[in-house]
């Protein structure tokens, strides 16, 4: 754009100083002007805007170490701008380390020696307080946390409805009423004392090592799928702790949960209320059997209303959850430590 300037003239017929000058500084503050409203074709653009933010994974948390090699964040889920790596040798590179509890050993000899300056540490877990130790030697150490907990820096669930167009219902044919697969059955355990009432009064199809019955990868969700009811009973009862019990042994088999775990409310934070069926609904155990054994064909099928708007996405690669640091990195905050890491995970 030309911008016509009106100048003095002297009686000489020429632009006074002082026109000049005004002229002068009028046409610089256009010329600055215009980058700081277009910054990005500026000469002082920062460059590590433009650079990609380098995570390095102290210790997989599994013995079989995926490629995390190209730019695998973007090719596998469209996240841009993330660098993911577990070479040691690129400490001094990376701008957040993670870390595993299951793979911190007791003692700070499993820490890198030093931190750089600004390079920020995360830990891990998706256990649950319960089967979670040794947090208190890990005080002041840790700039972020990343767990199933809605309130932490990053929020890494086990599953999530995502919207949908397809608007149908799709309910597997059923052979029997309830199943449960479970692993490791202690009896302590709240979930162990409610089976073992409940199994008083309905019958329950039992898979699993702890039964002696174990279920290959691809027969877990077939098998379940043929029950009505699947009960997704957690290990431990937390806030926010709900796993693959209820997003994959349940919604995504076809099959209706009866949980236990946090309160109604916790579970409807992640879906519809009329999703599932709450140990908690009923004055007792028998209340619960016979409203599972009497519900008519109608009554089910409303509990799969949500497929009409919803699927289940399972989060089952953990280079996707490492991937959602740097979504997240820009909003995190930076220098902070958290002096009680126990204390937070427990309240």
């Amino acid at each position: 754009m030309a911008w016509a300037l009106p100048l003095r003239w002297s009686p000489r017929g020429r632009p006074g100083v002082k026109a000049l000058v005004t002229a002068g500084v009028f046409v610089t503050t256009l010329w600055n002007l215009r980058f700081f409203l277009n910054p990005s074709k500026g000469s002082g653009e920062d460059p590590k805007h433009r650079e990609p933010v380098v995570i390095l994974v102290w210790e997989w948390p599994s013995k079989q170490v995926p490629s995390v090699s190209r730019d695998v964040c973007h090719e596998l889920y469209g996240i841009t701008g993330c660098q993911l790596t577990t070479e040691r040798q690129l400490l001094h590179q990376a701008d957040v380390v993670v870390f595993f509890h299951s793979r911190l050993q007791p003692g700070r000899d499993s820490l890198p020696k030093e931190r750089l300056p600004g390079q920020n540490w995360v830990w891990v877990s998706l256990e649950s307080p319960s089967n979670t130790r040794a947090l208190a030697e890990w005080n002041q150490t840790f700039n972020w946390v990343m767990t199933y907990r809605q309130d932490s820096d990053i929020f890494i669930p086990y599953g999530k409805l995502v919207p949908n167009r397809s608007a149908t219902v799709n309910i597997p044919a059923k052979t029997n009423l309830v199943s449960w697969v479970i692993s490791n059955y202690h009896r302590t355990q709240k979930r162990a004392e409610v089976y073992k009432n409940l199994s008083r009064y309905l019958h329950v199809n039992i898979y699993g090592k702890a039964n002696n019955k174990p279920l290959c990868k691809d027969c877990l969700l077939p098998t379940i799928s043929k029950s009505k009811f699947y009960l997704a009973f957690e290990n431990s009862i937390h806030r926010d702790y709900v796993t693959e019990k209820l997003w994959r042994n349940s919604l995504l088999a076809g099959t209706v949960p009866v949980v236990l775990g946090p309160p109604r409310a916790n579970y409807e934070q992640f879906v519809p209320a009329d999703s599932f069926i709450h140990v908690n609904d009923f004055g007792s155990l028998a209340e619960l059997a016979t409203f599972l054994k009497t519900m008519n064909s109608s009554r089910y099928q409303q509990f799969f209303a949500w497929q009409k708007r919803f699927s289940v996405k399972l989060y089952t690669d953990w280079r996707e959850r490492i991937c959602t640091i740097c979504t997240a990195y820009p909003r995190l905050p930076h220098g902070h430590l958290y002096p009680d890491l126990q204390s937070w995970f427990n309240s």
